[in-house]
């Protein structure tokens, strides 16, 4: 049976010259970095190749960069750290409707720390709206975070535009990059932003392994007590083989990005051409232009997004309906009710992330498995069989 990974969204796979950096520090450079003997020598310096391939993905200086365990640690960090180390200016942030849950939830959680949160919301395409952000502001906000690109719909957001207003207000950005960071060109003083997080996973590098970038003077409180690893702002023994091979993939990614969205492209662009045209009842999500270059996202009518996925698993297709720490839930994708979408149109989500692996022949598979899946579901649907019925004038 064919094989098709299209659910690079939620991970990609390792590339074989990521994994070959990381090897030798899963062996004969197992020492701690924080050793002063020989032993803790190679790993250090790896580390700091690392930070210093990083930084150069994003344009940033290599001691603004952080790493800790994933794009969520790295949210975390941002929102609640960034918030408690401005308290006393004021304890009220702002954030958008369609962030990650690592995002609104901290804001939740901080909440209960007596902290305050306003959402602002986005429109039909998932886009958040500069002066709505500005209206959000109040006199006691601290922090502002926006995420770059929304992983479920492809949006990207206008980041730059925010940024404007939050520094003339002298209140604190931070972006969720996790979608961007070695996917598109992104340049931290080209945002504008005060602190961003990106994780390794999402640009072929390894999981469990992300970083946050925060800008030289902006002030955080550490999550993490205990020693002075990353310049004490993060403590516990790095993880050596994941920061290698994150530094690897942001090597590898800033040189071979334009190459690789080239591709990416128009293989999205035909997703999104050819099949609304071959099934009925299909909308697609986000903007049209606007997007990440391998992102492809629809809505099918009449059908829950659950049941397409494990019929085209069953074909050898990888997908996933909404985001993928949603996607083992029935419930509705935050995202798309936020985009203003019906519940029941909302649970019928598909999400195609396309890869550098992936060729015009997958695309070819789905077009040709999908439509009879569909179908299939489809009459087993009450929901069509009354829609049908109504059509017919019955």
């Amino acid at each position: 049976m064919k094989k098709v990974y299209l659910d690079n969204n939620s991970t990609t796979p390792l590339l074989p010259e990521v994994r070959d950096a990381m090897l030798p520090y899963l062996a004969e450079y197992f020492g701690n970095p924080s050793c002063l003997h020989e032993w803790g020598d190679a790993p250090r310096e790896a580390i700091e190749t690392a930070r210093n391939q990083v930084a150069s993905l994003i344009g940033a200086g290599p001691e603004e960069i952080i790493f800790t365990s994933s794009g969520t640690e790295s949210n975390n960090f941002a929102v609640k750290g960034l918030a408690m180390a401005q308290q006393k200016k004021g304890k009220h942030i702002v954030v958008s409707a369609i962030e990650h849950f690592s995002v609104l939830n901290s804001a939740k959680t901080l909440e209960k720390m007596g902290f305050s949160y306003t959402t602002v919301p986005v429109d039909k395409v998932g886009l958040v709206d500069p002066e709505k952000v500005r209206k959000a502001i109040r006199e006691d906000t601290t922090v502002v975070s926006i995420m770059h690109a929304n992983g479920e719909v492809g949006t990207l957001q206008p980041i730059k535009e925010i940024a404007a207003i939050t520094k003339g207000k002298g209140i604190v950005f931070h972006t969720d990059a996790v979608a961007t960071a070695g996917t598109i060109p992104v340049n931290v003083k080209e945002l504008g932003v005060d602190a961003l997080s990106l994780a390794g996973n999402m640009f072929y590098g390894p999981k469990g392994v992300g970083a946050l970038w925060l800008k030289r003077g902006t002030r955080i409180m550490p999550l993490l007590d205990g020693g002075v690893q990353e310049g004490g702002r993060r403590a516990g023994t790095e993880n050596v083989p994941g920061i290698v091979g994150l530094g690897k993939a942001a090597e590898l990614g800033k040189a071979q990005m334009t190459v690789r969205n080239e591709q990416m492209v128009k293989l999205r662009d035909r997703l999104i051409r050819e099949l609304p045209a071959r099934i009925d009842h299909v909308i697609v999500t986000g903007h049209a232009q606007n997007r990440l270059p391998g992102h492809a996202s629809f809505c099918v009518e009449f059908v829950e997004g659950e049941s397409m996925l494990m019929l085209l698993s069953s074909k050898g297709i990888a997908v996933t309906s909404g985001s993928a720490c949603t996607s083992r839930s029935l419930l509705a994708s935050h995202v798309l009710l936020a985009m203003g979408l019906p519940h029941e149109i909302a649970q019928g989500s598909l999400l195609f992330g396309l890869g550098i692996n992936n060729t015009a022949d997958d695309v070819d598979y789905v077009l040709e498995v999908l439509p009879p899946i569909v179908e299939r579901l489809r009459q087993m649907s009450p929901l069509y069989s009354k829609f049908m019925k109504q059509g017919k004038g019955g």
